[in-house]
């Protein structure tokens, strides 16, 4: 009786998988649905003053789901599919430098309203798989700021002046490795990179997991 009671729970409370809603394997994210992700060859995507940025895949489909569920819809566990997609893709890299996690900061009243920052969560995971630190405290975003997606590069980047504040009191020593989950214009890198030169902080590196399709 017993042992069928608790076939009987694990079978109530079987995980579907977020992206395609199977429970045969009961992950969050099934083998079949991540060996769907793609990633993007292996280089420099663009460089923003100075700064190289790499993205990992592209913002579509079953990578679409697990970014904005882990975002958007608090399923957390879906953290740590998205580092391991972004730690496949950096081991694929030529970086051959032992660096600190900085993952893009939430301003504090939307951390306190989604009572997480996602990016965070997703610093963790890829630093539990490289060895590498996170570092929370090195970028601070003090000013509110709208939705990026519907504004134009030049109103991204008005709209994020002044956003971001870094820490003087805080770690610098090591190579900065900059996370953020999409980037589509780069604004966000560069309003950071650029606070980050104002501290004479130069060894940064930039990383992302998706970018929207062309």
């Amino acid at each position: 009786m017993k042992k069928f009671l608790l076939n009987f729970l694990d079978w109530i409370y079987k995980k579907k998988c977020y992206c395609c809603g199977s429970s045969k394997e009961s992950l969050p994210v099934c083998s079949r649905c991540y060996t769907e992700l793609d990633f993007n060859p292996p280089r420099v995507d663009r460089i923003i003053l100075n700064t190289n940025v790499y993205i990992a895949g592209q913002y579509d489909k079953n990578m679409q789901k697990i970014i904005r569920g882990l975002k958007y819809h608090n399923k957390k566990d879906l953290a740590y599919y998205q580092a391991k997609f972004m730690y496949e893709y950096f081991q694929m890299l030529d970086i051959n430098k032992i660096c600190q996690v900085v993952p893009v900061p939430l301003h504090k009243s939307r951390q306190k309203k989604r009572h997480y920052n996602h990016m965070e969560l997703v610093a963790d995971e890829f630093c539990n798989m490289s060895g590498f630190i996170k570092n929370t405290e090195l970028i601070k975003r003090i000013k509110p700021t709208k939705p990026q997606y519907k504004l134009s590069k030049p109103e991204r980047m008005e709209n994020l002046q002044g956003a971001f504040l870094v820490n003087k009191e805080a770690d610098k020593n090591l190579p900065i490795l900059l996370i953020d989950d999409i980037c589509t214009s780069g604004a966000t890198f560069e309003s950071i990179i650029l606070e980050l030169h104002k501290q004479g902080i130069n060894d940064i590196t930039c990383f992302a997991t998706s970018s929207p399709c062309s």
